[in-house]
């Protein structure tokens, strides 16, 4: 009993700091913390370290409605098809833009790499916790290219680039929630008419408004001089105007299609 509490305690801990990170690895987790003690009171407790991961609370969900199995198998099947519609996309395709760390996209990008895709990728090393560093090890460990650029030079990046692939934390009516900075590579991408493509899993999408997490400032600066207030904002919506369409298991889709298509399945 000891043991497997302490073990579901080790789990929320480390989804909590960020030690497990990307929506699908999350969600693996909780489904693990919760099936060694499936009651009401630890999947509350699971619910709620981190309120913007809306795999993980669909995944939790549904353990209810299908098997175990299942569900655990899902996020494999998932990315099969995700794997094709990226190869698809980057069908002439020569440089690829992507900022942070998403598992679906790094996951493609090897597939199609892999599957006979010639691409270099610009990436964004994505303070404070340069999770864009994970990126770039991954892919370059693929044998992929990889330039890596400082966040502020977002800008420079961009503009080299044939098409962004960017993962999600969440999909709303409205847009999808990415880690801080994605709203301004939207933007300049779209000034840029440089075709921008969430990547993800249909089941990061959520009906209902969800807060955009402030991390602890300490990430940002430790010691921080008196009078200096440091903001660390972790997340920010790409409004759907911004969005060429959806790369999920579901397909290629256009952003209302996509919706139409997820509320059935959810």
């Amino acid at each position: 009993m000891k043991k497997r509490d302490d073990r579901i305690r080790k789990i929320c801990r480390d989804i909590k700091k960020i030690k497990i990170q990307g929506a699908t690895n999350i969600a693996k987790a909780a489904i693990t913390a919760y099936l060694l003690k499936p009651d009401a009171e630890n999947k509350r407790i699971l619910l709620n370290l981190r309120p913007t991961e809306p795999t993980l609370t669909n995944a939790l969900h549904l353990l209810n409605k299908l098997p175990n199995e299942k569900v655990l198998a899902h996020f494999d099947e998932a990315q099969k098809k995700i794997n094709e519609g990226v190869y698809k996309i980057l069908k002439g395709k020569r440089k690829i833009y992507t900022h942070c760390h998403s598992t679906n996209v790094v996951k493609a990008l090897i597939y199609s790499k892999r599957k006979g895709r010639k691409f270099e990728v610009y990436n964004t090393e994505t303070r404070p916790l340069f999770q864009g560093r994970l990126t770039s090890k991954e892919l370059s460990k693929a044998g992929i290219k990889v330039a890596e650029y400082v966040d502020a030079a977002i800008h420079e990046a961009i503009k080299k680039v044939d098409l962004v692939l960017l993962g999600a934390d969440a999909i709303l009516d409205s847009g999808a929630i990415n880690k801080i900075g994605s709203g301004a590579i939207a933007e300049i991408a779209y000034i840029h008419k440089k075709p921008l493509y969430i990547v993800a899993d249909s089941w990061k999408f959520s009906p209902k408004h969800l807060p955009l997490e402030e991390r602890d400032f300490h990430e940002v600066w430790k010691r921080v001089p008196k009078h200096i207030k440091v903001r660390n904002p972790a997340f920010e919506k790409i409004e759907k105007k911004y969005i060429q369409g959806i790369i999920s298991e579901l397909g290629i889709l256009k952003y209302p299609v996509f919706l139409k298509k997820v509320r059935i399945r959810i």
